[in-house]
């Protein structure tokens, strides 16, 4: 698996020169509980990006992991302590340019893992990309795992929207980044079994108002590392998939 960040300009230039797809991890700095890191979905986005790396890796094909992004639209946890929510505009334009560079420097396809959820921060994303397109003609692939064909195929939790924190997302920090998950507070949370995608459908604008009150929705206390390694190895193969559809129709 290789990253960007840790390679000289030569080794990219010899990548590229035998064609190389790129993977830009997305998450945001925001509040997860009082038992998961403010950097939980760059964790998250990070460990699907690396996985999918290996697999295409171990395919043949090239591919590198780019630095990744880790501040978004996070309004929702804005009421929480260390949580720095960007303005969508802002958050529209940075997307758009790294994305807009990592093209022009020649990686194709390039490819976005998110990780962080809010619907502002994903209508940033579709628009970033939207804006790629019409100014490079370059389509830049996005495998948004909140849409149901791809949801269906992650955890029971995760299909029922209470999921910020919980059981999944605790799992998937577990499995990377253990020593950042504060077990002595997250054996002792109870379930708050409300769904964060019904309470934003209501109207409700951040966590308190949704009925989370400590940032959290799901059942953390039953989060694995287990759970965690297997959800990962089904976020990687999405993205996986979704380059490898990519690569299909450029050919």
């Amino acid at each position: 698996m290789t990253e960007l960040a840790k390679l000289a300009w030569p080794d990219v230039a010899a990548l590229l020169e035998k064609g190389c797809s790129a993977i830009l991890p997305v998450g945001a700095t925001e509040a997860h509980g009082p038992h998961l890191p403010l950097d939980t979905d760059v964790t998250i986005a990070l460990g699907m990006a690396r996985r999918a790396c290996r697999q295409l890796e171990e395919k043949g094909r090239a591919c590198i992991v780019l630095p990744a992004i880790s501040y978004g639209v996070a309004e929702y946890a804005d009421p929480f302590a260390g949580t720095l929510s960007l303005p969508e505009s802002t958050a529209t334009s940075y997307l758009r340019d790294i994305l807009l560079a990592a093209v022009k420097t020649g990686f194709s396809p390039v490819a976005v893992a998110n990780a962080h959820l809010e619907p502002a921060h994903i209508a940033t994303i579709n628009q970033a990309i939207d804006d790629v397109r019409s100014s490079s003609g370059t389509k830049v692939v996005f495998p948004d795992i909140t849409r149901r064909h791809f949801a269906e195929r992650l955890t029971e939790e995760f299909q029922s929207g209470a999921c910020h924190a919980g059981q999944y997302e605790s799992s998937l920090v577990l499995s990377d980044d253990p020593a950042a998950v504060k077990e002595d507070r997250r054996e002792q949370l109870p379930p708050v079994d409300i769904s964060l995608v019904d309470a934003i459908r209501a109207g409700q604008k951040n966590f308190i108002e949704a009925g989370g009150d400590m940032a959290y929705f799901g059942q953390p206390a039953e989060a694995s590392a287990e759970e965690g390694a297997a959800t990962f190895q089904i976020l990687a193969g999405i993205l996986v998939e979704s380059i490898e559809e990519q690569i299909s129709s450029n050919d």
